[in-house]
């Protein structure tokens, strides 16, 4: 009896329509790969809604995901997807090279033909988060975190001075210990620690070409090392609070979470939990799937899999008429 009560209820369309999912989030953490010297992956992101400041109202994060360095570059307005790629050639491939990964989120500026081609043809793959999950993106995140509490704290201020210091805090950050690489961003980056004024300058002088490159490779061979460590930590961690996700295929069907789709509802309080059936197009990664959606459903059809659930069909439960999605 209590099987087969669990089985309607799994199948139960109303249920899983109505009712909140009270289980650990699906989906181990499936971390992007570690880089192996500084600058072959970066990570970028904008902050936006600042104050205008000089003529500027957009800061580009751009992230170093090997040394963590960063560079905060202020913009007028959001920039097209050309004008963002002259603003990355003009600023940071000129001084670091082409990386070989550029990780960002499903703005349009990065999922559009223009963007796609630009990456293509230096030869660097595209790595976009799935939607509603900005984790995909933590490195980038995190940098903007950082950057805002400082600018909150000039604000305090004066509301139109910050892309004055916006070097500074960018100077600052760079020289501020990484918990996650246990060196400074510049140490990884230059293989030795820029003092902060004239007066604070230890012995930099290197008495040969050969000893820069030897200490620079001891310190990108630790940075590595720290960086794998940190990321077996993250995962553990993260871990402790997910259970592991279903092995979806394609053509499957599953429910989608409708907590962040806009979905037309006369009380969001009384909304569907969950909307659909729909089904799964391709599986990206062990953690994103792309679903077939509906045309009238105006998102991106790329998914984690903590925002979907799998249709489960019992001859107890025949399947019934379901609610239209959006």
């Amino acid at each position: 009896m209590n099987k087969d009560v669990r089985e309607y209820i799994a199948a139960c369309s109303t249920c899983l329509h109505s009712k909140t999912s009270n289980s650990p989030p699906s989906g181990l953490l499936h971390p992007l790969s570690t880089p192996n010297r500084p600058w072959s992956h970066i990570a970028i992101d904008f902050v936006t809604g600042l104050p205008l400041s000089q003529g500027n109202s957009i800061i580009l994060t751009v992230v170093g995901r090997f040394s963590k360095f960063v560079h905060f570059h202020p913009l007028p307005q959001l920039p097209t997807a050309i004008e963002t790629a002259e603003v990355l050639v003009n600023h940071v491939f000129r001084h670091h090279g082409i990386p070989s990964d550029i990780v960002s989120d499903r703005r349009p500026q990065f999922i559009s033909q223009v963007w796609k081609a630009f990456c293509s043809a230096l030869g660097a793959t595209v790595s976009l988060t799935s939607g509603y999950h900005p984790q995909s993106n933590g490195q980038a995140e995190r940098a903007n975190q950082e950057l805002e509490a400082s600018l909150h704290c000039l604000a305090a201020q004066n509301t139109s001075d910050w892309s004055k210091y916006l070097v500074w805090i960018e100077y600052a950050h760079n020289t501020n210990l990484s918990s996650a690489t246990g060196v400074s961003p510049f140490e990884a980056y230059l293989g030795y620690l820029p003092p902060l004024f004239p007066s604070h300058e230890l012995d930099l002088t290197v008495p040969s070409v050969q000893e820069h490159l030897q200490r620079c490779q001891h310190i990108w061979r630790q940075t590595q090392a720290a960086l794998l460590r940190s990321k077996e930590n993250n995962c553990r961690t993260a871990n402790r609070h997910r259970v592991a996700s279903p092995a979806y295929q394609p053509g499957q069907r599953v429910w989608l979470s409708s907590k962040n789709i806009p979905i037309q509802a006369t009380s969001r309080k009384l909304a569907p939990r969950f909307i659909g059936p729909f089904t799964i197009d391709r599986i990206i990664n062990p953690s994103c799937v792309r679903l077939h959606l509906p045309a009238a459903l105006k998102v991106h059809p790329s998914f984690h899999v903590s925002e979907i659930k799998p249709v489960m069909d019992s001859s107890l439960c025949p399947p019934s008429a379901s609610p239209p999605p959006a």
